[in-house]
């Protein structure tokens, strides 16, 4: 499908400015330029209240909407594991809410280069645990506990639903919005899609090279999940986008899911670019992907008669 007009528009301008790309700037830079997301987003729906925490040192901000109906999503933002923050992704957070009727958890995590992996996996995994720890005072029924995240958090979220099932900890589903997954994962987006298109495959590179502590991190299951055990994960939903280099290392994490006997499902964001979910006001079309997480997590997070 040929690029959306309006994700077509955005990447014209920024090339007129002379966007760098990320692998071009330094962290401080890179942060900078991901601050600016929530220029692109919609004004930020109301929720019946939002409640700002700390998690040893990590921020968490919790957003019950008036539908609540007592199920909960652990939202982990992207970002690259460089940058990002609960401010960037405010906007998707309190639509999500109201969108599923959610009490949405949405968790940071501690920033690499200055905490390098697996600390991120470490901060989202006990994020999980406050929400279920919590769960009565926030009115959550610990069975209806669904994780969703997008890109370097898609790739955390993943991880998590790993963890929790190795604890016993049951999930209702996770969502991972075109996550990244493995830099070593071969495909043809990689090729086809490497430059032009926001992010760029020497930029996926370089997240990961911040991220892990050793190249040889990217064997643990902790750091790509296609090297863990698949079998009895919590219901998947990946949306990929078409544009996007990262996009068929999330289609082979899809297929192993799928090979180990899980319920997984795909939808392609055709003519789309890796970001869109941060991009509501800008691309209207962002909208298919809170419709997709509503569609999916709506009957999964339902309570059982």
């Amino acid at each position: 499908m040929a690029l959306d007009p309006t994700a077509r528009f955005i990447l014209a301008a920024l090339q007129k400015q002379g966007v760098k790309s990320f692998e071009q700037l330094s962290v401080a830079e890179a942060r900078a330029v991901v601050d600016t997301f929530p220029q692109l987003q919609n004004t930020p729906q109301d929720v019946r209240s939002v409640e700002d925490l700390d998690l040893n040192s990590v921020p968490l901000r919790v957003y019950t909407p008036d539908n609540a109906n007592g199920s909960a999503i652990l939202y982990t933002h992207g970002g690259g594991w460089v940058g990002g923050h609960l401010g960037v992704c405010d906007e998707p957070a309190r639509a999500m809410a109201n969108e599923t009727g959610a009490v949405v958890v949405a968790t940071s995590y501690r920033l690499a280069p200055e905490a390098r992996f697996p600390a991120q996996t470490d901060d989202v995994y006990a994020a999980l645990e406050w929400l279920r720890a919590n769960a009565e005072r926030l009115g959550v029924d610990p069975q209806r506990i669904a994780v969703v995240g997008d890109s370097a958090g898609g790739n955390l979220a993943a991880v998590t639903a790993i963890r929790a099932r190795d604890a016993g900890l049951p999930l209702a589903a996770q969502v991972l919005i075109y996550p990244v997954i493995d830099h070593r994962c071969s495909g043809e987006s990689k090729t086809l899609h490497a430059e032009g298109y926001l992010i760029t495959r020497a930029a996926v590179d370089w997240f990961w090279q911040h991220y892990l502590t050793q190249p040889a991190d990217i064997e643990s299951p902790l750091a790509s999940p296609l090297n863990a055990s698949l079998s009895g994960l919590a219901p998947a939903l990946i949306l990929t986008a078409e544009y996007d280099p990262s996009r068929d290392e999330a289609i082979e994490y899809l297929n192993a899911l799928q090979r180990a006997g899980n319920d997984a499902v795909h939808i392609s964001l055709d003519g789309l670019i890796h970001g869109v979910f941060w991009m509501s006001g800008a691309i209207p079309r962002s909208c298919e992907v809170l419709e997709a997480i509503g569609n999916f997590l709506q009957p999964r997070l339902a309570r059982k008669s």
